[in-house]
């Protein structure tokens, strides 16, 4: 799904880091490591995609603890200096949820694919399930960059055999009530519904043999 509405745009966001849920608990850990959209941007991190997602887990009585490893205005590029910190411990599963504020930048494409290759490649070379979130590119530097920043998600997904959550955003902006004032971040039950959006390729990783957990 591609964006057509500037008034959709995704802004820099420029919080502080924020602390890491489940840092201290014992239990195998799922990591989501992205950008303000991950971290509870406005809302708070109790509140944030990650945390619904650690709630539907222990709902449905699987044991992990889920770590929001997302940092208000973060690239892919900003996002490889960190990843191996992230995926220290027991982590079984990363989701990677980055790319926004790399459209809104317009970093070129190649760099971007480069930058999650490396991220994903980190992961897989632990043995870490990996779950892509796609995003998207308002085409602001024109409708070539926009279709190519689309097709990097599809062909990496395809080409690492893992699964791709559509993008995480297409239920939540341009809907007022799941926004916050600054239309750019979700508000609490934006944020429910981003990880709604997830949860089923989430769960569907997590089953038995449903994805290798290293490229073959």
């Amino acid at each position: 799904m591609l964006l057509t509405s500037t008034a959709l745009a995704l802004a820099v966001a420029t919080a502080s880091v924020l602390p890491t849920v489940g840092g201290a608990d014992a239990r195998p850990r799922i990591v989501a490591l992205g950008d303000s959209l991950t971290s509870g941007h406005g809302i708070g991190q109790a509140r944030s995609f990650p945390a619904v997602l650690q709630k539907h887990l222990n709902d449905s009585s699987y044991n992990y603890s889920v770590v929001n490893a997302g940092i208000s205005g973060d690239t892919s590029g900003r996002a490889v200096q960190r990843v191996r910190d992230a995926l220290r411990g027991d982590v079984q599963v990363l989701i990677v949820a980055l790319g926004a504020n790399d459209g809104l930048r317009g970093v070129p494409v190649a760099d971007l694919r480069r930058n999650l290759v490396t991220i994903i490649e980190e992961a897989q070379a632990r043995r870490i399930s990996v779950l892509l979130c796609a995003m998207e590119a308002l085409p602001m530097y024109g409708w070539n960059y926009t279709g190519s920043f689309h097709q990097t998600y599809v062909e990496l997904a395809r080409l690492y055999r893992i699964p791709l959550v559509p993008f995480m955003m297409m239920n939540v902006l341009g809907n007022p009530s799941l926004m916050q004032a600054d239309r750019v971040h979700p508000n609490a039950e934006g944020a429910r519904v981003m990880a709604d959006h997830v949860w089923p390729y989430l769960e569907a990783l997590l089953r038995p043999a449903a994805y290798s957990r290293s490229a073959t």
